[in-house]
């Protein structure tokens, strides 16, 4: 073979292998020198008064994570029924473990009850939901989850932009390096995984430092959870949901219209259902009609506002229904 064919053919496997790498190589995902990010820079230099290059910075350390993608499009609250859900959350761990940290934090959910006046066992419950009371807070870098939401999800990408706007101000307010900052796969955070903006609008101070911290502060937590229910509606001492039964076959269509209670206990007693007598107090009283695919079948039941509050944490039926039945047996153990 001559010299020539011999540097053309180490030429073209020179030029393969590096194709090969090309291919196979992890791809960098450096969110700093998109135009779409580099826009969203320039918005928060101007409206929030952040430095360029800390932005910057910042973007070049988020990664792309596919993971991320892959989670928020099938969530369990949209791809199982009841009764598999359930068997996420009830549990005689999660029961056991929720009556130690109700004992530990006592004096806490005394105040944040009196203060707020949401039941305890529900605070409780949406911590052991969340994050099986602080062991599970999430594991991904929030930077790096809210900037694949929002700029490689099209479905939702305002939404998590806004998150985004909201991270970079809530860890200015906190005095820590975006960057460091651990959470799920969509951005929440914290004993109580709040989202950027909720933390920043209902978080609170709980343990008199002065200082709002639901990363590591369980005191904090529990009053956050519940200024959070207070605000989107709580009513102290009515129903969260009851089982329903009706005199007479009801249409499909009667169920899960929506979750915000719409109809009257008067209403719903002139169509056939039938209610227990604690409720029959409250003829005003608003309920909306549910159904759940049990482990022993169809299920129906009433949901209340306090139902609707919890929904307002997240917006799923499955979500409140497993914090109810949660709160329902710790109750239950701590008796």
């Amino acid at each position: 073979m001559g010299v020539r064919m011999k540097q053309q053919t180490i030429g073209s496997l020179v030029l393969l292998a590096a194709l090969y790498w090309a291919l196979t190589a992890p791809v960098k995902a450096d969110y700093s020198d998109r135009p779409e990010v580099l826009a969203f820079i320039a918005e928060l230099t101007s409206s929030d008064g952040f430095e360029e290059s800390e932005l910057l910075h910042a973007f070049e350390q988020a990664t792309y994570k596919q993971t991320i993608i892959d989670a928020i499009s099938r969530p369990a609250e949209r791809v199982m029924t009841w009764a598999s859900y359930q068997d996420i959350f009830l549990t005689k761990t999660r029961v056991d473990q929720g009556k130690a940290f109700e004992q530990q934090y006592r004096d806490s959910f005394d105040r944040a009850e009196a203060k707020w006046g949401v039941d305890r066992w529900v605070i409780l419950a949406i911590l052991g939901v969340e994050t099986s009371y602080g062991r599970n807070k999430g594991r991904y870098r929030v930077i790096d989850a809210l900037s694949t939401l929002a700029f490689d999800y099209p479905p939702r990408s305002g939404f998590f932009r806004k998150e985004l706007r909201e991270l970079f101000l809530l860890a200015r307010e906190q005095q820590k390096p975006v960057a460091a900052l651990l959470g799920s796969y969509a951005g929440a955070m914290g004993y109580g995984q709040f989202i950027p903006s909720s933390y920043r609008a209902y978080a609170v101070d709980f343990n008199g430092d002065a200082f709002i911290d639901i990363w590591n502060e369980p005191v904090d937590a529990v009053a956050s959870i519940a200024n959070y229910l207070a605000v989107h509606g709580w009513q102290k001492n009515e129903p969260i949901l009851a089982p329903m039964t009706a005199s007479a076959a009801l249409p499909d269509d009667f169920f899960n219209q929506q979750l915000k209670p719409f109809l009257s206990l008067s209403e719903l007693t002139n169509v056939g259902v039938a209610l227990d007598e604690p409720l029959q107090q409250w003829p005003a009283l608003k309920a909306v009609p549910l159904y759940y695919e049990g482990k022993a079948g169809a299920e129906t039941w009433l949901g209340f506002q306090n139902f609707y509050a919890i929904t307002r944490y997240n917006h799923s039926r499955l979500y409140a229904m497993a914090v109810f039945q949660l709160s329902e047996q710790l109750k239950a153990a701590a008796l």
